[in-house]
Formats: C-alpha cells, sequence, structure tokens
C-alpha cells in the first residue's frame, strides 16, 4: 500500500467508495394482484372511494388509491379492481390497484373559460336531462349544453321533462324534434313508469338545475333512495355532500347516476367536431370544411361545407339547423 501522500503509487485498491443512498437498482415491475375482485365505483368522500363488488348493491366495500395508481382521476362509473379485506366489513379498508379504460364519460367545466375538466361520470350509458316545464320555467341553453355534453362524451342523450301537471310540453318537444331525442314526460301525481323502463339493467346519469324535481324523480324511481345514499357515504368517512355525485341501485335492476344540482355546465374542452361526430351526416362533410371552421355558417363561418350537404339533399335542412345551436350553446350562457 502505498504511503500517505506518495500519489503515484495508489492504485484503485487503494480508494474507498461509499455506497449512495438508494444505490440499488428500483424496479420497475409491478405484482400482477391475480387476486383482485372487480367492483363499480358508487361513491366518494374525501379521499375514500365506496365500491360495490361485481355491481353488487348488497356488498359495498371503501377503498383508497393504491400507490402505483399515482393520481389516476377515479370517479362514480368507474370500473375497478380491488385488493386486500373487500368483505365490506366495518372499519376494513382495501386498496384500488385497476381502473378499466372508460367507454364514456360525463364532463364539464366550472365556465367556458376555465380550461381544467372535470369528470363527473364514467361509463354510464344514457344521460337524463330533466327539465321542468314550468317552476321553474325550461331553459333550452342548458339543455343543449347537456346535449353538447352528451354526444361529446359518447352517452346516449334523454330529455325529461317533468311537471307536466304545470305546463304543455309540446312547444319544447317540438323544438328537438329534429335530433331524433327520446323525450319522457312526467307528473307529479303519477309514477314514472317510462323513465322506469328506460333505466332497468343500464348504468343512467341524471343531471338538472335545483328545482326541476330531479331528486322527487330520483325519490320515485329508488323508493330507499335516502337510506341508499346514507349506506354509501356512510361507511366511508361519513357524509355525502351535495357537492358529489352518487350512484344508486334500482329494485329493477341498474343503477342510476344522482348528479349534484348545477348553476352552469361549461364546455370549454368541447370543439366543434367532437358535436358534428354525433351527426353521422354531417361527419364526413366536416374534412371538407376550411382550418379552423366553426361549422355555425355565414357569416362566421362562410365557407362551411355542411351547407352543400344539406343543398344535395343528403341532411335536411332542420338537422343542420338543430347541429349549429347546439354548437352556438358553447358561446352562450346555460
Amino acid at each position: 500500500m502505498a504511503r500517505r501522500g506518495d500519489w503515484s503509487r495508489l492504485d484503485e485498491a487503494d480508494v474507498r467508495v461509499r455506497p449512495g443512498k438508494g444505490s440499488r437498482p428500483r424496479s420497475k415491475l409491478r405484482p400482477e394482484h391475480a387476486d383482485a375482485v372487480s367492483a363499480m365505483v358508487v361513491g366518494k368522500d374525501r379521499g375514500r372511494w365506496t365500491c360495490a363488488v361485481e355491481k353488487d348493491p348488497e356488498h359495498l366495500v371503501v377503498a383508497m388509491r393504491a400507490r402505483e395508481l399515482g393520481r389516476t382521476s377515479v370517479v362514480v362509473g368507474d370500473q375497478v379492481e380491488l385488493v386486500g379485506d373487500t368483505t365490506g366489513a366495518p372499519d376494513t379498508l382495501a386498496r384500488m390497484v385497476r381502473v378499466a379504460e372508460r367507454t364514456s364519460v360525463l364532463r364539464r367545466t366550472s365556465d367556458d373559460m376555465e380550461g381544467y375538466e372535470r369528470v363527473v361520470v364514467a361509463n354510464a350509458e344514457q344521460l337524463l336531462i330533466v327539465c321542468a316545464l314550468a317552476d321553474p320555467p325550461p331553459r333550452t341553453g342548458f339543455i343543449d349544453r347537456c346535449l353538447v355534453a352528451a354526444f361529446a362524451g359518447g352517452l346516449e342523450p334523454v330529455l325529461c321533462l317533468t311537471k307536466a301537471d304545470l305546463g304543455d310540453p309540446a312547444e319544447l318537444i317540438a323544438l328537438y324534434e329534429e335530433l331524433e331525442l327520446r323525450v319522457v314526460v312526467n307528473r307529479f301525481d303519477e309514477e314514472p313508469d317510462e323513465v322506469r323502463d328506460l333505466l332497468v339493467d343500464r348504468l343512467s346519469a341524471l343531471v338538472g338545475h335545483s328545482g326541476v324535481g330531479k331528486s322527487t324523480l330520483v325519490n320515485k324511481l329508488v323508493p330507499d333512495a335516502e337510506r341508499a345514499i346514507g349506506a354509501v357515504s356512510g361507511i366511508g368517512k361519513g357524509r355525502h355532500t351535495s357537492t358529489s355525485a352518487v350512484a344508486l341501485p334500482l329494485p329493477s335492476g341498474g343503477w342510476v347516476v344522482d348528479t349534484p344540482g348545477v348553476r352552469a355546465f361549461g364546455l370549454a374542452y368541447i370543439k366543434p367536431n367532437d358535436i358534428v361526430t354525433a351527426f353521422p351526416e354531417f361527419h364526413a362533410a366536416a374534412e371538407e370544411c376550411p382550418s379552423g371552421c366553426g361549422h355555425l355558417g355565414a357569416p362566421e363561418d362562410p365557407d362551411c361545407y355542411l351547407d352543400t350537404v344539406v343543398e344535395e339533399g343528403t341532411a335536411t335542412p332542420g338537422r343542420l339547423a338543430s347541429l349549429r345551436r347546439l354548437l352556438a350553446s358553447k358561446s352562450e350562457d346555460g
């Protein structure tokens, strides 16, 4: 060994290397979780998700998001896989390890200027837009915006008109006739049998302004809705708030997602072609429009090719007018 200070005679044996912290290579392998069980998210409360194992409303489990999911978005309607204690017994907690790809999303922003979108419900098959015919009067701008969100998110929209004992639905139905929209009409003093039939064995979301009778409708569809909401939120951290969605099981099969009443339905994330996609007769033709075309026609978009589709007789003027009304609703107050 070289003497201290004689650097010319040093070799690798004289070099002391202190291992650094975390020098052990980190494995990229993740557990397969072969024993994970499938579940649907039915509620969320402050960092805890209530899940129905195999969509069984009697088998509810509280879960937290596993570390490997990071900040993956998880909302009501998501199909997830759970490990750990999935018995649903009091004071137990499972881990959510996987979130399946979504088949549809209902999204909104607080307003049209906000860039951050919120997914309200995932994997719903249809969206029931609940609107009163009177007290409060119908707001077509809000209906149009909900239709836009449904078309863009892959949901089948249904217009659900309430309080038919206070107003005539004919005018409103005629306004949406060209959209070939399913419309159901309800009265306060009658059972919503037509709505109930639409929901059987499906995952459906309800949206509407406060006061339009959405809660009354939910209570008729799910007689023990208050108890069900308590079961969903009570096994989490204690309460269901009016700002969160909750999925409720229907007695005849299926689930209905009660979303909170909203004042505005922002569509900042929506692009014009997202809406045109829902109109098959215009979808391909939109590719012929100039770059950046909003498809609104003159004077905003004088070279919009969709007018040519109508001139050729491939589509009706009413369908184009309805499409453009929906497109214009993005920039109007809902």
